[in-house]
């Protein structure tokens, strides 16, 4: 099979450089850059990105399109201390829009950035101790785990192997100093010992949980470590992105693979990357993901392989355990006589009164920002005698505290999508806000306004948002069109279904009505919307024909 484009251009980047500098460097550049720096960019933590709705009248008055640069910075288990948080807050204003966007992957986002100061943002991430190095492209991305700041030897372990693992499974090349941060060029620089020329066939995603809190959502990643008193199960192949009308395509949940000690985090990582580096498809970039190679030779085919390279048996693993998630939002007890309080950040945007107030209180209480896979952020370390001023300067901003909002607004997550996103065939972030209001007026009328239930919005099929999990999931389809999925688990350990196809923006709250009143009248005590489809799959057609 003939390689894909992407694949010569990885193998003779020479470590990630390709044309990338000269192309940074040509101080009367128009348009977009090459398609080579395009794909080497990524590996460098930035995408080049247009802004889709000026594009047609720029092009028809004769303008090149409104470029800019997304860049990402890579945030294990979603750390950051204080200062870390305020270097980049004067980020966004001196080098980007203004604003800054957590992720669904514990990271922070910048957007708007202009090619005079892709350099500039990068040197200043990296002055504050933090990479955009791998948080994009074809290698491990941002290593992630459970957020909250538990002061006990279960989560110090999780956020302790989650740096290790983000550290270990770096690229081992210079290149990103020597484009971005001044440094001196390395003449035969040896090809990546992990990674080889070529890097990966896709991007390879990682999360570590314990069974009781699974918010990093662990089976939807290519590899998870599940903490047991025994060891780690770990899990290979999962993965949320898919194309609309090509069956080949699909998202799936990552299979067990093998049970290992709990010193072996590493080394068994390294391990399932080889296993994607060297089985996972180059021709066919769509059909790249780790996913496909397990969905194709299965889990005991893939524990053989891990065994055959670490050269001794792994064992099987044993059933999973069940998984939940716990609350973040609002204050809690750290366990070491401090607080935190969890913020829901509707769809991860920090901007405005939002940057405002969240600088004030990490200036003020030296608060330590975590990121969380829900786009939300927690604020770790707070005195409990510092907790009304915090709730002060939040007020005064017109931040809400979670308390004042539902509980699908709280577990609702959307992509960027639309005007920046190349991908976005529909809007994500842009319509959130509508499409929950929408729903919680279905709710309401119902006496459900209460009950917990998840909602992800993207707006494409790509699913970075993970609506193929959600209990409720809106899916971009075409310009102002949706696909509507239901019966996921809350808990993020089963997939739903495409329920209804081509909804319009405005028609999503009265087209989900017939499922949301059978769940109001028929369920049984407690049961969750999810769990109720689940348990009625052909009822669920029924209903959507």
């Amino acid at each position: 099979m003939t390689p894909s484009p992407a694949e010569a251009i990885k193998r003779d980047s020479h470590g990630l450089r390709g044309p990338i500098a000269a192309e940074l460097d040509a101080a009367q550049a128009k348009g977009g850059l090459s398609e080579a720096s395009y794909t080497l960019l990524k590996f460098h933590g930035t995408y080049e990105q247009h802004d889709r709705d000026t594009a047609t009248a720029r092009k028809q008055a004769g303008q090149d399109k409104d470029w800019s640069f997304m860049v990402r910075v890579r945030a294990p288990a979603g750390r950051l201390s204080a200062a870390q948080w305020l270097a980049l807050d004067a980020l966004a204003d001196s080098h980007a829009d203004s604003t800054l966007r957590l992720t669904t992957r514990q990271g922070v986002q910048f957007h708007g950035v202009l090619r005079e100061n892709l350099r500039g943002t990068i040197a200043g991430i990296h002055g504050a101790l933090m990479t955009t190095l791998a948080a994009c492209g074809d290698v491990v991305r941002n290593v992630i785990t459970t957020p909250a700041p538990v002061r006990d030897a279960i989560h110090a372990l999780l956020e302790r192997e989650a740096f290790a693992l983000s550290d270990g499974l770096l690229p081992r090349t210079r290149a990103h100093h020597e484009i971005f941060l001044g440094g001196e060029s390395v003449a035969g620089e040896a090809e990546d010992e992990l990674y080889g020329a070529a890097f990966l066939p896709r991007k390879f995603k990682i999360a570590l949980i314990y069974p009781g809190d699974n918010s990093a959502d662990v089976l939807a990643n290519d590899l998870g470590f599940i903490w047991q008193p025994e060891g780690w199960i770990v899990t290979l192949g999962g993965g949320m992105g898919m194309t609309h009308n090509k069956p080949s395509t699909f998202p799936r949940l990552a299979d067990p693979v093998a049970l290992i000690p709990h010193g072996d985090i590493l080394e068994v990582a390294k391990a399932a990357v080889r296993l994607h580096r060297d089985h996972g498809r180059r021709d066919d970039r769509k059909q790249a993901r780790l996913k496909y190679v397990l969905h194709e030779k299965g889990a005991d085919w893939a524990r053989a392989r891990l065994s055959a390279d670490l050269g001794r048996p792994l064992a099987p693993p044993p059933p999973l355990p069940r998984l939940a998630i716990p609350e973040h939002l609002g204050w809690h007890e750290q366990g070491d006589g401090l607080l935190w309080l969890g913020l829901s950040v509707p769809s991860g945007r920090v901007a405005g009164e939002w940057r405002e107030a969240l600088r004030e209180v990490v200036e003020a209480t030296g608060a330590a920002p975590i990121a969380t896979p829900q786009q939300d952020l927690l604020l770790s370390n707070i005195a409990p005698g510092d907790r009304a001023a915090v709730e002060a300067i939040l007020r005064f901003h017109a931040v809400p505290l979670p308390e004042t909002l539902s509980p699908l607004a709280r577990n609702t997550l959307a992509c960027v999508a639309l005007p920046t996103c190349g991908q976005a065939l529909a809007e994500g972030e842009r319509v959130r806000d509508g499409i929950v209001e929408g729903i919680e007026a279905e709710l309401r009328a119902l006496g459900l306004l209460g009950e917990r239930i998840s909602l992800r919005i993207t707006g494409c099929p790509n699913g970075c948002a993970r609506p193929y999990g959600a209990e409720i999931g809106v899916v971009g389809r075409a310009p102002g069109l949706y696909t509507l999925f239901i019966g996921g688990a809350f808990e993020g350990t089963r997939l739903n279904r495409a329920v209804a196809d081509k909804v319009p923006l405005a028609a999503i709250p009265a087209t989900l009505r017939p499922w949301l009143r059978a769940w109001a009248a028929e369920r049984a005590a407690g049961e969750g919307f999810g769990d109720f489809w689940a348990a009625r799959p052909d009822a669920a057609l029924m209903l959507a024909s």
